[in-house]
């Protein structure tokens, strides 16, 4: 474990410290700390930066609400960058956006990997949109009514499926259902980050339950 000392903080007495989402793993923000703000991120469990153009400490979310939760701090090989994993409580960026690093500057189509994030932005992205042609607009246009008939009616292909014990076919329906699921996500608002808070505290909840089990 590195002490503070051990870290190099710049002519200016800062440091970069790059905050990550601990549940995905996506870049949030570049931000600076210097020593005192990285003691009080320490010491309270939450994000607290300098500000380099108003020249004093700033907790995050202090205003918004939007609270870092740190998780751990990790340094770079020459001790003069950090990285912050956190469990943030709402957007992470002053215009509201996930991140703060959403204008791509060059992609590589062929090495984009599939993510379920990356699903769920190309259906918001539909909605904005509404795309002439797209089955994803047709269900956005045509509401949550709709929307929800495709759910059920894939939850049932599914339980078909998995009741005849054909894996392919039940991977297959999944897909789908997941798909109509993202769409309704999309509809009412619901990200990918609030299922996956919620999956968190359950996991909590039953080790918990685990625990007392045991003793």
């Amino acid at each position: 474990m590195l002490n503070i000392d051990q870290l190099k903080f710049d002519g200016q007495g800062l440091i970069p410290a790059i905050t990550v989402d601990a549940s995905s793993g996506r870049v949030l923000t570049l931000a600076y700390m210097n020593r005192e703000s990285l003691e009080i991120s320490m010491r309270e469990g939450r994000t607290c930066f300098w500000s380099r153009s108003r020249r004093e400490l700033w907790r995050k979310g202090e205003t918004s609400g939007n609270v870092q939760h740190i998780v751990d701090i990790t340094a770079d090989c020459d001790r003069d960058a950090l990285v912050v994993r956190v469990n943030k409580d709402g957007p992470a960026c002053h215009l509201g956006t996930d991140s703060c690093f959403n204008d791509r500057v060059f992609v590589r189509e062929a090495a984009e990997p599939f993510s379920v994030k990356g699903l769920y932005d190309l259906l918001k992205g539909r909605k904005a949109g509404l795309p002439a042609g797209s089955y994803t607009t047709y269900l956005f246009q045509k509401g949550i009514d709709k929307i929800l008939k495709k759910v059920g009616e894939e939850c049932t292909e599914v339980i078909i499926a998995g009741k005849a014990g054909d894996k392919r076919e039940t991977i297959y329906e999944i897909g789908d259902l997941m798909y109509h699921v993202m769409v309704l996500m999309v509809e009412m608002g619901i990200s990918v980050d609030d299922v996956l808070a919620e999956l968190a505290s359950r996991h909590v909840i039953d080790h918990k339950v685990k625990q007392e089990k045991m003793t």
